[in-house]
């Protein structure tokens, strides 16, 4: 058996906060529901899901530097932090939005204060180890639909109409798998599972409150049908082009919701309980003590190739906003003057420094990063995986924005843009290739079939 632990705080702050997750800034007074941090601690790794948008070098940094104080025996480079995306949380970059003032924490209050008890968490779940079976298992649920159309001339348009005379299809594949990893306690009582869904948490993402969002109903739904006792650690798996907003279809699923008489976050929670429900039934506790091996690795990937053919779209919305909001500090009109700067040759774009963590349990992979990957390189990885199982996480150890896929970039629109990408598809490839090999590495005892 392995040495695991389990802990989980509440990040809720009692006041008012910015929410992070839109271009324009919004507060938050109350929450809708509890934001939360979930560590699952595996012989000397720490695996650890927060209902934030991302994890920030600034929040990395501060944890870490705590934790060093709590349990100094924890290597920094065994933690692993990552985020749900849920756009109704803490911001933690000092200028992203214009502060209001007032009791409004500032983004370096919300570090210290979330950073604080991440790091509790992590001690917590730490000492909490002690030897017990874990066990692999896959299911579905349909939780995230990809949020492109693509039209007649190719263009394509982020949660663009379909009901349009020439559209012609959605940008690209949907995932529906459903990564799962159980771990039980002494007296053979499920302790946990972690889920690995590949969308991102935004049923609601224009709250002006607090929210986690579905993975909330999940952690519900899942505590009643399993116990009070369940952890539940969600990751975001890569998702970049991914929501749970229905391009097509939305009316019929309102019309089945409210025919149920449920939210479509307890819709959302009931799809994914069914699915572990389904797996643990014909997924015993494995007593044994599979093989657990880390490496963490820092990649510097190529930048997206920003060119003058970027200019006109950057320049425009620019000029947009400008007109309309009168300022030019927060972060999209400094991110579109970037993409002009670079496209003129005034800024010369840097190979992007890329932390990922590539995990061997048994036959299953686990592979992180920092992006909001396009599930192009999700399927890539997977595909290609020497394990039996791969379970993947973006947006871990770092908030890398949006990574998109070669034809994402012929289509263009949001998700796509260099604005939002600092690295494109070329690194893209060299970021699959790098997470492969270090899996070969991992699994080279393994006969290949």
């Amino acid at each position: 058996m392995l040495n695991v632990g389990w802990a989980s705080r509440d990040l809720t702050p009692a006041r008012p906060v910015l929410l992070m997750g839109q271009m324009h800034a919004r507060v938050a007074h109350t929450a809708l529901d509890p934001i939360t941090v979930t560590a699952l601690a595996v012989e000397d790794v720490v695996l650890v899901s927060c209902d934030v948008v991302a994890i920030s070098e600034g929040l990395r940094q501060a944890t870490l530097d705590i934790l060093r104080r709590l349990q100094p025996q924890i290597s920094a480079s065994k933690v692993i932090l990552a985020a749900t995306h849920t756009h109704d949380s803490l911001v933690f970059d000092e200028g992203f939005y214009t502060h209001p003032g007032g009791e409004v924490m500032t983004a370096a209050e919300c570090t210290a204060f979330a950073a604080g008890i991440v790091a509790e968490a992590i001690a917590a779940a730490w000492q909490a180890r002690t030897p017990s079976p874990v066990a692999r298992a896959f299911g579905h649920a349909v939780v995230g639909h990809n949020r492109y159309a693509v039209y007649a001339d190719d263009s394509g348009a982020m949660y663009g109409k379909t009901n349009r005379p020439d559209f012609r299809h959605f940008g690209g594949y949907e995932d529906h798998g459903v990564d799962m990893l159980f771990t039980w306690d002494g007296q053979g009582r499920l302790a946990g599972v972690l889920l690995a869904i590949p969308c991102p948490s935004q049923v609601d993402e224009h709250l002006s409150q607090l929210s986690a969002d579905y993975w909330h109903e999940v952690r519900l739904e899942l505590r009643r049908r399993l116990g009070p006792q369940v952890q539940v650690l969600g990751w975001c798996a890569p998702a970049g082009d991914q929501s749970p907003h229905f391009l097509l279809y939305g009316q019929q699923e309102a019309e089945m919701r409210r025919r149920r008489g449920v939210s479509e976050r307890q819709e959302i929670a009931q799809r994914v309980a069914d699915a572990v429900e389904r797996a643990l039934v014909c997924t015993p506790p494995d007593t044994g003590t599979p093989v657990f091996r880390h490496v963490t690795r820092l990649l510097h990937l190529t930048p997206f190739a920003v060119s003058a053919r970027d200019i006109p779209w950057a320049q425009a919305r620019y000029d947009e906003w400008v007109a309309a909001n009168k300022e030019t500090v927060s972060w999209w009109p400094t991110r579109l003057q970037q993409v002009i700067d670079t496209a003129q040759g005034r800024r010369r774009p840097e190979p992007v420094a890329t932390r990922i963590h590539v995990l061997r349990l048994g036959d299953l992979g686990i592979a992180t990063n920092p992006f909001e990957l396009f599930l192009d390189y999700g399927l890539r990885l997977k595909a290609r995986s020497p394990a039996g199982q791969t379970l993947l996480a973006q947006l871990a150890d770092g908030c890398g924005w949006y990574l998109p896929s070669e034809r994402a970039v012929r289509a263009g629109s949001y998700g796509a843009a260099p604005v939002v990408c600092p690295v494109g598809p070329e690194g893209g490839g060299e970021l699959v290739e790098e997470t492969l090999s270090i899996l070969e590495e991992l699994f080279s005892d393994q006969k290949q079939e």
